[in-house]
């Protein structure tokens, strides 16, 4: 097995954007401007952003950002990731609200690389970071006031230049959202895959108990805490945690067994 294909069974964790968080919760607004009916609305259905967003019929102030929003993580909801990529575009460009576009062109970022395409995910939060930027010039405190955004545009970056082969300045991105919010558990764990990748052993299970301290505890960080371990020389304590690392594999396809057994036929 060559070293990239050991890379891609270790899979770097790809925040999935402020949208996609257990704690994201929907709008229930209902504008009139767009007199549409969300639970009337098949995402699957690819003509429903162009219905919403015809561009020659729409003026900005025509368009509710927050329902566009809601239709658009539809559409990652169900692995629609090209529709999600032209949806969240428009809603970036439609929107007067800079939180609300920078959110949208992390989500794009987040679209683009579920389909690899790694080139279009840098471009897309690069344009996140260039409006962070922007507010920060004028406020001074944009990353602090709206660290969700921004720091998950910063570890998205990370991601999508590792993949692309740029592991410098991966790693300045990934250090960047830690600084951006020090509490941003998927952040740290990212911090600590680009280290190990750079077999900066110690540094890396610093930033990893940091991630596991904050709430960010599953099968794939356990994993990577194991690796560590293992490079530290470690072994006793990284064959435990490889070995709950399966277990909790096991009782998540367990769980997903179950509920498919209840769905009905």
């Amino acid at each position: 097995m060559t070293d990239r294909q050991e890379d891609a069974d270790r899979r770097h964790r790809f925040s999935a954007g402020a949208g996609f968080e257990d704690a994201y919760e929907g709008f229930d607004l209902d504008p009139p401007e767009l007199a549409v009916d969300p639970d009337r609305v098949d995402p699957v259905d690819s003509r429903v952003l162009t219905d919403l967003l015809d561009d020659e019929q729409l003026a900005t102030g025509d368009v509710d950002d927050h329902e566009l929003l809601e239709v658009a993580l539809g559409y990652m909801q169900i692995n629609r990731y090209e529709q999600a990529t032209d949806a969240f575009e428009r809603l970036a460009r439609f929107t007067d609200d800079p939180a609300i576009a920078q959110e949208a062109w992390v989500n794009k970022g987040v679209a683009h690389a579920e389909l690899e395409e790694y080139d279009e995910a840098i471009g897309a939060h690069r344009e996140a970071l260039r409006i962070s930027r922007e507010a920060d010039e004028e406020t001074g405190e944009y990353d602090r006031a709206s660290p969700e955004h921004t720091a998950t545009a910063h570890t998205n970056l990370a991601y999508a230049l590792w993949e692309f082969g740029e592991t410098n300045e991966a790693l300045e991105h990934a250090e960047r959202a830690i600084e951006v919010d020090e509490r941003f558990a998927e952040g740290w764990y990212n911090r600590a895959f680009f280290l190990a990748d750079r077999g900066l052993a110690e540094e890396a299970l610093h930033c990893i108990d940091n991630a596991i301290r904050l709430g960010l505890r599953n099968a794939l960080v356990i994993e990577e805490k194991a690796r560590i371990l293992e490079e530290l020389g470690e072994y006793d304590e990284a064959d435990t945690l490889a070995e709950e690392a399966n277990e909790m594999r096991e009782r998540a396809e367990q769980r997903l067994v179950d509920e498919r057994n209840q769905l009905p036929e």
